[in-house]
């Protein structure tokens, strides 16, 4: 992959933050020394200065002497953030990349000045080994900018560009979603200790079989419907479990809660 020629900050150095400057490094998109990153307990960084990172407590400084700014810290700080960073943005040089949730990029620039341009990217937790879905969206950003940010986020995992609407959408099926579907594999191991498992040897099956249901969708290219009907059976025990579930409320309860997540998601943020 080409490197990147120039410098990243990335404020806000959480697990997102953190995890996305090792994908860059690990991917050879940025050296260590591109990549500052900033929190407010610095010492906490102090094993990623060690391996080459700029760490810093200072935002405003790490934001003049960078070309791309990651925004990854929670919506309710957001607006703290950019009030530091403000003095010290050059809008002809500086791409915004926003990670917070419910923030749009018409927010971002209200704050930071019209001029700004601002991708949004969702990716989720699964980017710790490079195996996110990302969703990037903007408004007014231009494409070699989109093309950069995608480029970026794939050195990660898989991106999606999708309309900047649909971004809290994507917050609750992507980032939400994973923790829905972990969820899910714990019930299915739980289950498995009920029938007569140790709780390792069905955490272990039920984390495998998930693994095989979502690389049989990718990698056939096939609807989920169609896998399922390869392992039911007239009168099986397998159309039996599924249909318990869904008298239960299986698919129902999980599309609630991604419903549910959505609109949490979108009120994360206050203008003011």
């Amino acid at each position: 992959m080409k490197q990147f020629n120039g410098n990243i900050a990335i404020l806000g150095s959480g697990n997102i933050g953190i995890s996305l400057a090792r994908g860059l490094v690990k991917a050879n998109y940025a050296a260590p020394g591109q990549i500052s990153l900033t929190r407010r307990n610095v010492d906490n960084l102090a094993p990623f200065a060690e391996q080459g990172f700029v760490v810093s407590g200072d935002n405003a400084a790490v934001v003049a002497a960078s070309d791309v700014i990651v925004l990854a810290v929670l919506p309710q700080q957001l607006n703290q953030l950019m009030d530091q960073i403000r003095p010290s943005v050059d809008l002809k040089k500086h791409l915004f990349i926003s990670v917070a949730s419910g923030v749009s990029c018409a927010d971002i620039r209200s704050k930071l000045g019209e001029e700004a341009q601002v991708v949004r990217a969702m990716p989720n937790t699964a980017i710790a080994i490079g195996q996110s879905m990302t969703c990037i969206a903007t408004d007014q950003a231009s494409a070699e900018y989109m093309e950069e940010v995608t480029r970026m986020f794939e050195t990660v995992g898989a991106v999606v560009k999708i309309n900047e609407d649909l971004m809290t959408a994507a917050t609750a099926l992507c980032a939400c979603g994973i923790a829905f579907f972990l969820r899910g594999i714990r019930a299915a191991s739980q289950g498995g200790v009920e029938i007569g498992f140790h709780a390792d040897e069905a955490l272990k099956m039920a984390v495998q079989t998930a693994k095989g249901a979502a690389d049989l969708l990718l990698q056939m290219q096939s609807h989920p419907e169609q896998e399922i009907d390869k392992v039911t059976s007239p009168k099986g025990c397998t159309i039996a479990g599924l249909n318990e579930m869904e008298h239960n409320g299986f698919s129902s309860s999980l599309i609630k809660g991604i419903k549910l997540s959505a609109q949490k998601a979108g009120a994360l943020y206050t203008k003011e």
